[in-house]
């Protein structure tokens, strides 16, 4: 089976290419400073815009022995029949680069990865020249990209199907890295989450964008309470009257990853509680004291202070000022 370019039309679509790293990701490609050798001479072969007028059949004559190559043709990135593929364009070049003296005189094209030969940004300029949509317009100022956390870290192309893009699979990557919410998420309270040994009700992006977005830890809502509140609805209001933890923050009291303590508390009760009200009256007691009257220290016993606090995400009652109604 062929992959050659159309003819004739090489040469225009190396100029768009070149416009697409050069102009519209400009502080990569045209404005950076090679890092290195390799990126210099890329940088030399982009301006050029000096591809292959054989396309991927070019490519394929070395590298068609090996199975991670052509397992790009299995996916979208190597279908001829889609427009907005790049093997119906500039094919590998679109990816790699223009192909210059890459045959014969083993010039470098650009490699993804880890072990890549140029840097993550310049990585990620290349995925961007395609994949610029409203899903991506924070990614240069997302948490990944200030770790230098290349596209390709999280996304395979060469595959018949990206696995991050299953939901089965998307907690599984994600905890590769995020290690300290992996913890979290096996304690005994904690979201339904699939860690990719069985499938889970939630995924990491029911909560936060991988790609960036305008508030804190990459919510996909505007604030953390909106974010808790697209699920537990229930606790949204408005009521007469208010807790303000719930209003200001759910993580004031819990832990969104997991805890040991029920209801994925941060601290048990009383403890959570006289940490803002340690100096509210009887609040403020030690646990041994019964001055209460009630044999058992009511801090210690039962549900501690929701024994009578009941409502502690708000009251509708009239006299429920207290939330204890």
């Amino acid at each position: 089976m062929k992959y050659h370019h159309p003819k004739g039309k090489a040469v225009n679509l190396g100029r768009r290419s070149l416009a697409g790293l050069a102009l519209v990701l400009s502080i990569p490609w045209s404005a950076c400073t090679a890092a290195n050798s390799s990126e210099s001479m890329l940088l030399e072969k982009f301006q050029s815009g000096n591809y292959s007028k054989k396309g991927a059949d070019s490519c394929l004559m070395c590298h068609k022995k090996s199975d991670s190559v052509m397992a790009v043709f299995a996916g979208v990135h190597g279908n001829t029949e889609r427009s907005d593929s790049p093997m119906a364009g500039l094919q590998c070049e679109a990816c790699h680069g223009p192909q210059g003296k890459h045959r014969g005189k083993n010039e470098p094209m650009i490699t993804f990865g880890t072990s890549g030969n140029v840097s993550a940004e310049l990585q990620d300029s290349v995925c961007l020249s395609c994949h610029q949509d409203d899903g991506r317009a924070h990614w240069s100022d997302s948490v990944h990209t200030d770790e230098e956390v290349a596209c390709v870290s999280c996304h395979q192309v060469h595959v018949a199907s990206d696995p991050v893009v299953n939901r089965s699979n998307e907690v599984a990557v994600c905890t590769s890295c995020h290690t300290e919410q992996k913890l979290a998420m096996n304690k005994r309270s904690a979201h339904p989450l699939s860690d990719g040994l069985g499938a889970g009700e939630m995924v990491c992006s029911d909560c936060h964008t991988p790609h960036g977005s305008l508030t804190d830890a990459s919510l996909t809502q505007l604030t953390e309470t909106d974010t808790c509140y697209q699920c537990h609805a229930d606790k949204r209001g408005p009521v007469l009257w208010e807790h303000e933890p719930v209003t200001e923050s759910c993580s004031t009291c819990h832990n969104p990853h997991g805890s040991v303590n029920d209801a994925m508390l941060t601290q048990r009760a009383p403890m959570l509680c006289q940490s803002c009200h340690a100096s509210d009256g009887h609040a403020s007691r030690a646990y041994g004291d019964n001055a209460l009257g009630l044999g058992e220290n009511a801090f210690t016993s039962g549900q501690s202070c929701l024994n009578c606090h009941s409502q502690i995400h708000g009251s509708n009652h009239p006299a429920g000022s207290a939330l204890q109604r």
